[in-house]
């Protein structure tokens, strides 16, 4: 029998991606001085307010906490007053302090490759055959529409000039007894708008409301969704079907939004970040931390294993949990779940075992074969940190007080550059 599965996403104008956005930025503008940094910033945003605090060791670092977080503020969109929270005028406090010498003592050693683990955790990497990027196909799909949904918003002459920052989606997908998508059930879109009067209602009136709700219904189903079927594979567009239920702000309005509608906590969004629901959850944030916590660098390896897992053919759907001790380099232990799924006659604590020998995951070398000590975090702050395509771009880094161009990788933890080691070492041949 059939089954559905949900997930959702939220815009880079939510109030939780806009405080994960502002530590990422801070910590991007900390490794972009001192590579050695070592971060773990917390952002707090409310009405006309965004509290900055946590840890932070760099030698060789300035960052202005407060002209960061009104550049993030700004380039999000709250821009204008009437969203009780711009960034021009907003208050930012700063708390920020200086790293326990007890923590730093377990990462930092004389050699850099017995470096030990940030902190104590198990950390969780998926993927899955769903997609072309091996992610659930209903987190891809909720990304996807906000991320047209905002550009949509941004464009000079857009459709939908109403719109606000602060948005979410949610995608309900239907499932065979074989785990593959038959199709798109729900929709659920809620976005932040302008108090409008498309009929000449009375601004407030329960007719108006009812209104601006009837238009922006019928501007997501004439501008939004046709655009995210275009930029899908066919076979995905193909999911899409008349008997699609989408509801469109369902409380009938949304002009109360962003922070000044909910506050907003740097990593309250775990689950949009990482799978959607699938698969599993250490709970440690990413955003505002470097890259010596392993509650990021390893997830970022987890992710990157499972995914050249999947690629390289040894299971459709794979699960993988790397755990670790503070201020200890191994992990202390490896764990698989192929979900039944494996293509291969090996079980799972197999699969797990030749994992640990082809991979280096001391978080020394998972930090060096992904460029972690880079600017590169920012654009992870929204619309997820898997899924994404990897590039390079040249950034200003700035040693010993001067500025250096520098070509940095982003996305690296997506690269499928393992496949045919992982063929090899599983079938003796790498095709």
């Amino acid at each position: 029998m059939s089954y559905l599965f949900t997930s959702e996403s939220v815009s880079e104008g939510h109030p939780d991606k806009v405080a994960d956005q502002i530590s990422d930025a801070i910590l991007d503008d900390f490794l972009r001085q001192d590579a050695e940094s070592k971060v773990a910033c917390e952002t707090f945003v409310s009405t006309g307010l965004a509290v900055v605090g946590g840890e932070v060791r760099a030698d060789h670092a300035y960052v202005d906490i407060q002209q960061i977080t009104r550049d993030v503020i700004e380039k999000i969109g709250y821009t204008k007053a009437e969203y009780m929270f711009d960034s021009k005028s907003c208050g930012i406090l700063s708390a920020l302090h200086e790293q326990s010498p007890d923590i730093n003592r377990g990462v930092v050693r004389k050699k850099t490759a017995d470096q030990g683990a940030g902190d104590q955790g198990m950390m969780f990497g998926y993927a899955c055959s769903d997609t072309e990027n091996y992610m659930p196909l209903p987190l891809t799909l909720a990304h996807t529409a906000l991320r047209i949904l905002a550009d949509i918003r941004r464009e000079e002459n857009s459709p939908m000039p109403y719109l606000r920052p602060d948005a979410k989606s949610q995608f309900t997908v239907e499932y065979d007894d074989h785990h593959h998508p038959i199709r798109i059930h729900t929709i659920v879109i809620s976005t932040q708008h302008d108090e409008f009067s498309p009929e000449g209602d009375a601004i407030g009136s329960p007719e108006n409301d009812a209104a601006m709700q009837k238009r922006i219904t019928g501007d997501i189903r004439k501008f939004l969704l046709p655009r995210v079927k275009k930029c899908l594979p066919a076979k995905t567009a193909a999911l899409f079907d008349d008997r699609l239920i989408l509801h469109v702000n369902p409380t009938g309005k949304f002009v109360i939004g962003g922070p000044h509608g909910d506050t907003g906590v740097t990593g309250r969004k775990i689950i949009v970040d990482t799978y959607g629901g699938k698969g599993a959850h250490g709970g440690g944030a990413f955003s505002g931390k470097d890259p010596s916590k392993v509650d990021r660098s390893a997830a970022y390896a987890a992710r990157y294993i499972a995914k050249n897992l999947v690629a390289a053919g040894i299971a459709e759907e794979i699960l993988i949990q790397i755990s670790y001790a503070i201020g200890v380099a191994e992990p202390v232990s490896i764990f698989v779940d192929t979900y039944g799924s494996a293509k291969v006659r090996m079980t799972d604590g197999q699969i797990a075992a030749k994992i640990g020998r082809l991979f280096d995951l001391r978080p020394a070398a998972i930090i060096n074969k992904f460029q972690l000590r880079n600017p590169i975090y920012l654009p992870t702050a929204s619309y997820g940190h898997f899924g994404r395509e990897p590039y390079t771009e040249k950034v200003t880094l700035i040693r010993n007080g001067r500025k250096v161009e520098k070509e940095v990788l982003f996305f690296g933890w997506e690269r499928l550059d393992s496949v045919g080691k992982i063929r090899k070492a599983f079938f003796g041949k790498e095709e």
